[in-house]
């Protein structure tokens, strides 16, 4: 192991520990000797919140981009532009964590016993100590991925996920000895996940890669030769989080305004159709199917742009073999992104649809991992795998061995 890479993976090693130490520090103002505060200490601590209001604010901010010409064009406008949207997603992240943070405390000075003196004081120090732990591990996983190994965000959301299954896996064996559940669901379910685990592994090491010559070319006093590479193509180039996060969201926000246009009353339509697009619900499976495999298309296309892979090719000198410059590229390369994001798009189908189908089969146990987590984990790592090879195989002075 190089000195480099030894200190990288020591300073992120201290950084989630630093993490993992934030979620045992108590909101102020929180009776921690009493019995409900005691007991459940974690979701009251100052990293309640975690980093979904800045997930929420990127994910918004992608959406808006997919849609809005200027936007996306300032996320390829280089540095300047990407810094820029990185402001516009810390002030929304500011606005959602401040509004999520004040129904928090809001709630908790009306628990009886909860709080030591449930006044306007608390609810102002409980708001900024939430708000001030998004920001505090907004910052600390910026510091992972500048200085440490691997993607902070990844690894912050990878380790809460990891931290519950000591205490999940032990709830499960009480539960086997308790006679409440079988050993063979337990093994059935065991061996579920590793099925799972192992397609997760499958597809996102999988790549389509389509052929692409460049021709000789002069780069300043260097003479490039002519050269046949590949452009790699990812199965899932939509990742998880956008298509998933959003799909509830088409889901619900028609029923909740047809709720305030119509009115939502015991009987009526409206809470009908509600009842029945409830998770779990075979209605819900359907349409969260649907819209995830939409949405997977979606942004599919934000990700990769043919067009503007068709231009970068024809100002690199690059062409496919087979296939004029120009428009008929890029039609090449939407037919072969739209075959490679049917398979993609069904894969995130299919995984997002593990927790809700097994929990509406009367199956629980998958639930507490579901496809979403084991995704999330399981791309960490090998992000990990990749980035621990490539400082391996990089000098100090950043020149490749």
């Amino acid at each position: 192991m190089s000195r480099e890479l030894a200190r990288r993976i020591a300073f992120t090693i201290g950084a989630l520990l630093l993490f993992r130490l934030g979620t045992q520090i108590p909101v102020a103002g929180v009776a921690v000797h009493g019995g409900f505060a005691a007991n459940k200490i974690a979701p009251l601590s100052i990293f309640s919140l975690s980093l979904f209001p800045y997930l929420t604010a990127a994910i918004l901010v992608q959406l808006v981009a997919v849609v809005w010409r200027r936007l996306r064009a300032l996320e390829r406008s280089g540095e300047a532009g990407r810094r820029k949207l990185a402001r516009i997603t810390l002030i929304l992240t500011l606005l959602l964590a401040t509004f999520q943070a004040f129904g928090i405390a809001s709630t908790m000075r009306q628990m009886p016993g909860l709080v030591v003196h449930p006044g306007d004081w608390f609810v102002l120090s409980a708001t900024v100590s939430l708000v001030g732990g998004v920001f505090v591990l907004i910052w600390l996983s910026e510091q992972i991925t500048r200085r440490g190994i691997g993607n902070g965000l990844a690894l912050v959301l990878t380790v809460s996920i990891v931290a519950s299954l000591p205490s999940d896996v032990a709830t499960l064996l009480t539960q086997l000895r308790r006679g409440a559940i079988s050993g063979n669901v337990l093994a059935s379910n065991a061996v579920f996940l590793i099925v799972v685990v192992a397609l997760i592994v499958f597809v996102e090491r999988a790549r389509r890669n389509v052929p692409v010559q460049f021709a000789a070319r002069r780069v300043g006093e260097r003479s490039l030769p002519s050269r046949l590479a590949v452009l790699p193509l990812k199965i899932n180039s939509a990742g998880y989080l956008l298509p998933v996060t959003v799909a509830p969201w088409a889901i619900s926000l028609p029923v909740i305004f047809a709720g305030f246009i119509f009115g939502a009353d015991d009987g009526s339509w409206v809470e009908t159709i509600s009842a029945h697009l409830q998770f779990g619900e075979k209605a819900h499976i359907v349409f969260g199917s649907i819209a995830v495999f939409a949405l997977a298309f979606v942004y599919t296309a934000f990700v990769i742009d043919p067009d503007h892979a068709a231009e970068s090719l024809a100002r690199q000198g690059g062409v496919i073999p087979g296939v004029t410059p120009g428009e008929a590229t890029a039609s090449y390369l939407d037919h072969v992104v739209s075959l490679t994001t049917v398979i993609g798009a069904s894969y995130l189908t299919a995984l997002s649809l593990i927790p809700e189908v097994f929990l509406a089969y009367g199956n629980a146990l998958v639930y507490k991992m579901g496809g979403g987590a084991a995704l999330i984990v399981v791309c960490t790592i090998l992000d990990l795998q990749t980035q621990v090879r490539e400082v391996s195989l990089t000098n100090p002075g950043g020149v490749r061995r």
